[in-house]
């Protein structure tokens, strides 16, 4: 036993790999240690990694393991790099799930949630995080979300916040406004109830007024996956174009619409408005067909994407519009396709050169008036269909045979200067509408006096707190459950006002989150002067599902942090990575009356026969179960995994090992039950070839030198050094599946010799091998490597080891394998000395007998050598 080994080592060493023991071990030093602990430090690079908080549901699922292992992999592999590290974790705790859980379970939404926490919180440390628990974030705590209102009183006092009339998707069984995301195929996503679009006061930030510097910023994003920068413009949707007047005939306010195709101008035979559009009202008191046609709108679609698919639906308002350049009597029509949110509520409908007005047209008799045509003259073909192409104007008057963008400048001059228009930049992003009707969120701090209008709360009655309820029901403003709290005094005339009852998105509570992991127990503000130590994150880990609005929200919000000088950097995160799902089969059954009821993949039996068919079955009753094929693990299709049952199984070490090995982390993961065995298969392995020579190994020299090793040992030590070479340009792409797979073929070659009967040479190159082994495995199964490194006695602890660096000198190899192709296909490989010349290798290639054979009786035209790698030989 080596000088100072505890004794529980030595039982360790007679019994095989008991994950729940070793990572029971290894999580108490960590912990004795205050090993995550993280502190400013100016003498050492920073870096700050981090993983999207979750939303504390009460239990983790293999989404979420996967989220934070390779969170976890890369501060890991930072510490070990010699930076100073910042991991956090927090809980996005605030939201509908738990005021329905509240609801149904009778019980306070907050105590729901600190006891999921508390369960979740365990999981994750279970998990071996290394996590500095002491910044630990928790959004519906009062100490955090009272900044969230202090920073919203000054956005308003700055006119970036404010109030009004709105439609909205509104979920009339959980009686709240649904976000766009939220709202799928007509149906709350949570309630499933047919969502109608209604106009309530809503309260706004304003981030419109940034979206140029929220576009431009994208190119400084260089460590962003260009898809999710590609979905992010695509969202803020820049857009040159011309707001045209359309004076309303006989009266009547003009209509303005806002198009990037003003040289259509000629081809406008009908005009569209959004049910909600001050004209309809009128026509819908003494019209009963536009106002039942008003109503239907009101249950329809309010995204744009559920728009395009739509049946387009409208009726004609009886109102006409007047072209501003050729006087043209135009139809105004209310559709089912124009929303009241996006632009001016109107649209000029061009059929002959938009599919969507084409379509419209021919489905209600509208006129469809062509007005451009290919450059080379041909005929646009409009009787099939709209030709969308820019081109060249005719039928257009003065502005026949101009190019678009001639034709625009010039349409565009020729309204401008009859006051019937103006060139304008348009954006697609509208303001962030973040009011919700709900509880269980953090109100929005401001007081509504009949005479002052609304009034933010003063700092020092901060944070406002809702009362605390013990039994929820479903309605609006459920904060007047306690007239004592709605009712209060203006901060500015002192008269008798009430309370705003509407609480924050909970988007606005993620918008900000990892800013404050920078500053805990901050009482001066949001942040002090340590934000400007960590921020910007270094490495973000996430769903690309989140890859338009949370980040798009967190940029906004750091931007508004940063012009109240809060903070000094433009962008919160440098560098981010989207992981792929976790993927796994659907089994499901289909009753007679067409309900499915879905079954979970551990309740199944696959059977196969000697064909290979397969067919599942039911474990509890032997019944057939269908197979949906794989899909996203989801709580509603019932086909999870619950990483808890594989950790009390394997270890963590197993499910962490997994998780990096099945898929590079962008990729989805295939679940395979089969494979996470494997895994611990492989564990085990690595145990028993640690413990089977850890004296060897202990008490040999630390360097093997090289220059007196025999032929095998060399070749055990340059494979050594390849493997590490490759791990480490392996680590900084983040493939950690081809890392892990490295190992194994390490572990593989070590296995393979006779260590006992190689000597202190061959201790000493072994002793390397299994240092650089447990260092680069370290990130990823980190309990198993910690507890073979005390048992080999090695200095220090391993998580603060240094990375192991490549031996150059080591690579060089006295010989090389290289692979002869003869005409580009692969005929055989030869051995030659490292850096032989071509001749040489093309006179080696030609002595092969099966070379030979390809070659004979032909002529050696040419031949090709890549150095140490590759010969090809044409031949003819």
């Amino acid at each position: 036993m080596a000088d100072g080994e505890p004794l529980q080592y030595a039982a360790m060493a007679e019994h095989s790999y008991d994950p729940q023991s070793v990572e029971l071990r290894a999580q108490a030093w960590w912990r004795d240690n205050q090993s995550f602990r993280a502190t400013e430090d100016a003498g050492r690079q920073k870096y700050y990694c981090l993983s999207m908080f979750p939303y504390p549901s009460g239990k983790l699922h293999m989404g979420h393991v996967r989220n934070y292992t390779i969170g976890d992999v890369i501060s890991r592999y930072q510490r070990m790099l010699g930076r100073n590290v910042l991991q956090p974790m927090g809980w996005d705790a605030f939201g509908l799930p738990a005021e329905n859980a509240a609801i149904q379970n009778r019980v306070p939404p907050a105590k729901w949630t600190y006891e999921n926490i508390d369960v979740m919180r365990g999981q994750l440390k279970r998990l071996g995080y290394a996590y500095d628990w002491d910044r630990e974030v928790t959004t519906c705590s009062p100490e955090y979300y009272r900044w969230e209102q202090w920073f919203f009183t000054r956005l308003f006092r700055k006119g970036l916040a404010y109030k009004k009339n709105a439609v909205v998707n509104w979920d009339p069984v959980d009686q709240t406004v649904l976000a766009n995301e939220q709202v799928i195929d007509g149906r709350g996503w949570r309630s499933g109830a047919v969502v109608e679009r209604r106009e309530i006061p809503q309260w706004f930030l304003k981030i419109t007024d940034y979206a140029q510097e929220l576009l431009d910023s994208l190119d400084q994003l260089t460590g962003w996956p260009e898809a999710v920068k590609t979905m992010q413009r695509n969202w803020i949707g820049r857009s040159q174009g011309v707001e045209i007047v359309f004076p309303v005939a006989d009266g009547g306010e003009s209509l303005k619409v806002y198009t990037t195709r003003p040289d259509t101008i000629f081809g406008v035979t009908f005009m569209a408005v959004a049910a909600e559009h001050p004209m309809v009202a009128p026509v819908a008191e003494r019209d009963p067909e536009v106002a039942r046609f008003v109503e239907e709108c009101r249950q329809g679609a309010i995204t744009e994407a559920d728009i395009e698919t739509m049946e387009k639906k409208g009726l004609p308002l009886g109102l006409e519009a007047v072209n501003p350049l050729n006087g043209e009597r135009i139809p105004i029509w209310v559709g089912n396709f124009v929303l009241m949110s996006y632009g001016t509520g109107a649209v000029m409908g061009v059929p002959g050169h938009d599919q969507r007005d084409w379509e419209f047209a021919r489905r209600f008799g509208l006129p469809v008036a062509p007005v451009v045509r290919p450059a080379d003259g041909s005929d646009p073909g409009i009787d099939q269909a709209a030709y969308e192409d820019k081109g060249v104007l005719y039928n257009s008057g003065e502005f026949d045979d101009l190019e678009f963008q001639e034709a625009f400048d010039a349409i565009a001059e020729r309204l401008e200067r009859d006051d019937r228009g103006e060139r304008r930049v348009n954006f697609r992003l509208r303001d962030w509408g973040v009011s919700r009707q709900r509880y269980w969120g953090c109100p929005i701090p401001i007081i509504n006096c009949p005479v002052c209008g609304p009034v933010p709360v003063p700092d020092d009655q901060l944070p406002v707190v809702f009362p605390e309820v013990t039994q929820l029901e479903a309605g609006l403003d459920r904060a007047r459950l306690t007239e004592s709290f709605m009712r209060t005094t203006c901060p500015e005339c002192g008269g008798p006002a009430e309370r705003e009852t509407d609480t924050f998105d909970t988007f606005v509570e993620s918008s900000w989150y990892f800013a404050r992991y920078t500053s805990p127990g901050c009482e001066t503000g949001m942040v002090d002067g340590r934000a400007d130590h960590w921020l910007p994150v270094d490495q973000y880990i996430g769903g690309i599902e989140h890859a338009v609005l949370h980040l798009l929200y967190a940029r906004f919000f750091h931007k508004l942090m940063r012009d109240e000088g809060l903070i000094h950097s433009d962008e919160p995160f440098t560098r981010l990575l989207t992981q792929g799902m976790v993927l796994n089969e659907i089994f499901y059954r289909k009753s007679a009356d067409g309900r499915i009821q879905y079954f979970n993949p551990a309740e199944v039996e696959v059977r196969a026969d000697e064909k290979g068919a397969r067919t599942a079955v039911l474990a509890s009753d032997g019944g057939p179960v269908e197979s949906a094929g794989i899909g996203t693990m989801s709580k509603s299709k019932n086909n999870g995994v619950d990483p808890q049952r594989l950790i009390d199984r394997y270890g963590a070490d197993t499910v962490r090992l997994f998780m990096m090995f099945a898929s590079p982390p962008e990729q989805t993961l295939d679940w395979n039950d089969d494979a996470v065995a494997g895994s611990f298969r492989y564990l085990r392995r690595l145990w028993s070839l640690v413990q089977n020579h850890a004296d060897l190994i202990a008490n040999a020299p630390e360097s093997p030198g090289g220059k007196d090793l025999d032929p095998e040992l060399q070749a055990i030590r340059t494979t050594t050094h390849d493997i590490l070479d490759r791990v480490c340009r392996d680590y900084e792409r983040h493939q950690f599946n081809t890392v892990v797979a490295a190992c194994m073929e390490l572990t593989n070659l070590l296995e393979k010799h006779d260590w006992q009967a190689g000597g202190e040479s061959g201790a000493s190159v072994l002793r390397e091998a299994v240092t650089i082994l447990l260092k680069v495995l370290a990130p990823v199964v980190p309990h198993i490597c910690h507890v073979l490194w005390e048992r080999l006695a090695f200095q220090g602890g391993l998580l603060d080891a240094a990375w192991p660096e490549v031996d150059r000198q080591a690579l060089v190899r006295e010989s090389v394998v290289m692979v002869v192709q003869v005409n580009g296909k692969r005929r055989a490989e030869i051995e030659v000395p490292s850096g032989a010349a071509d001749d040489g290798v093309r006179e080696a290639a030609l002595a092969n007998p099966r070379v030979q054979h390809h070659v004979q009786g032909k002529s050696v035209r040419k031949c090709i050598v890549v150095p140490d790698k590759l010969v090809n030989l044409v031949v003819g």
